[in-house]
């Protein structure tokens, strides 16, 4: 735990966050289910993420399961230093920014193209890491910064709306420093969509999200694609254990919360249930950029140099 802030209730106190209430993403109405609420969020695996306030947590959510338990989750296996300086790429919220600079003591620069980055500087300056947390727009193809500059780079529940493209870690390893580390948590399936045998969905909720489900992919197909990129190594590519459970969990949680579902989610309650979605979940992927990485090759213009 960070000794830093003596308010964690391992420390005989409770966690500043239920004091924060600026910028959050969305409004719930007053709390149908208190108690059902706050259990759904408290989660055994993720203890770091359960002593924040649940209320702040759900509130600056982006849809699916809670991002501080995937960041969490991810955190596990990066092995974060006090100092280094971290890219989380489509933070939305920045609420992972906020748990990464916090529990671990890292510089973090909160990157979205979606999300206002004024809000999220109204998050990170509650929490009081105006110092140590930067939010800004950006698009993951158009990057602005300096090669070599990051020691990690972290996505979360956002890598496979940029990153499925072949030649896109070539562009975006060059951001890490030589034996920098990057690693993402997506949705998945463990059964890859384009598995010898594997039938496209033809009705229900998982045909309803089209184009979508050809995005989750498997762990073997992830560690296939980043493995074509000769500047980074893979060093693993898994399914999160119960990460479908921890997607319900979340769906608990806003059931709780507003009494019933809201309509942003009925689709995903209608997708968990649906047989062909019975291996999905989340996949977590880490690899590390080789120290003698070879210069990426671009093509010749503009188009080329940013889609990489």
């Amino acid at each position: 735990m960070n000794s830093n802030f003596p308010d964690r209730p391992d420390a005989g106190g409770r966690h500043d966050s239920f004091a924060w209430t600026q910028a959050p993403r969305v409004h719930p109405a007053a709390m149908q289910d208190r108690e059902a609420f706050e259990a759904a969020m408290r989660h055994p695996r993720y203890p770091r993420s359960s002593a924040y306030c649940p209320k702040w947590v759900f509130s600056n959510s982006m849809g699916g399961p809670i991002n501080l338990w995937l960041a969490e989750e991810l955190a596990a296996r990066m092995d974060f230093l006090p100092g280094q300086r971290v890219l989380d790429l489509g933070c939305g919220s920045a609420t992972s920014s906020i748990f990464l600079g916090r529990e671990f003591g890292v510089e973090v620069w909160a990157a979205d193209l979606w999300i206002d980055p004024h809000a999220n500087r109204q998050r990170i300056v509650e929490a009081g890491l105006d110092k140590s947390v930067f939010a800004l727009s950006a698009e993951a193809h158009r990057l602005p910064f300096a090669r070599g500059f990051f020691d990690a780079i972290v996505s979360i529940d956002a890598y496979h709306y940029f990153g499925t493209e072949v030649r896109y870690l070539s562009y975006l390893s060059q951001f890490l420093r030589p034996g920098g580390r990057i690693g993402i948590v997506v949705p998945a399936n463990g059964v890859d969509p384009d598995d010898p045998g594997s039938e496209p969905p033809k009705a229900g909720p998982a045909a309803e999200i089209g184009a979508d489900w050809y995005t989750f992919r498997s762990p073997r197909w992830w560690w296939r694609h980043w493995s074509r990129t000769p500047a980074v190594a893979v060093e693993l590519a898994e399914m999160i254990e119960g990460g479908l459970d921890d997607w319900r969990q979340t769906l608990d949680a806003a059931t709780a919360l507003y009494g019933a579902l809201p309509a942003l989610a009925e689709l995903d309650a209608r997708l968990l249930e649906d047989e062909a979605a019975q291996a999905l979940g989340f996949c977590l992927v880490v690899a590390s950029r080789r120290p003698d990485a070879p210069s990426p090759f671009f093509g010749p213009d503009e188009f080329e140099t940013r889609i990489a």
